[in-house]
């Protein structure tokens, strides 16, 4: 009798520390990596971070959030983010002047079962007379 239950603790332990396992092993998977600062003259995207989804979570999606901030109050001019996925075109993300927009969104290709490439940059819009200035494109990748 007393085999049996030593035998059957032995099982429930193994199963219990490998829920464990699978469990760190997911939060691993959905940890947020940082977005350096970036910036260009009037704009700033900053306080950022972003994740690749897996396939069954939210579309496959590159998911990011961050603060977009208008950088120049004495300019007149708004700022925006823009986000790309598997090269396709460029979604925008307009923040306000002389405000700090907190933004979380998800970007996903619907032909495709997961993301594992997108694109950000921050620009400032100068009117329909100035070309908008950007900054330098932020390039993600994942491999799976």
């Amino acid at each position: 009798m007393q085999r049996g239950l030593g035998m059957k603790r032995a099982v429930v332990g193994a199963l219990a520390f490998g829920l464990f396992l699978v469990g760190a092993g997911s939060a691993v998977a959905d940890s947020w990596s940082d977005i350096k600062l970036t910036t260009t003259t009037g704009a700033v995207f900053e306080v950022a971070e972003y994740r690749f989804n897996p396939p069954e979570r939210n579309h496959g999606s590159f998911e990011w959030r961050g603060n977009l901030r208008d950088d120049d109050f004495g300019d007149g001019h708004n700022v925006y983010l823009q986000v790309r996925v598997e090269s396709h075109g460029w979604v925008r993300y307009n923040g306000k002047q002389r405000q700090s927009v907190r933004l979380h969104h998800s970007n996903w290709d619907g032909a495709q079962r997961y993301t594992d490439n997108a694109e950000i940059r921050v620009c400032r819009n100068r009117g329909s007379l100035h070309p908008d200035n950007c900054s330098p494109t932020r390039k993600f990748s994942v491999t799976r």
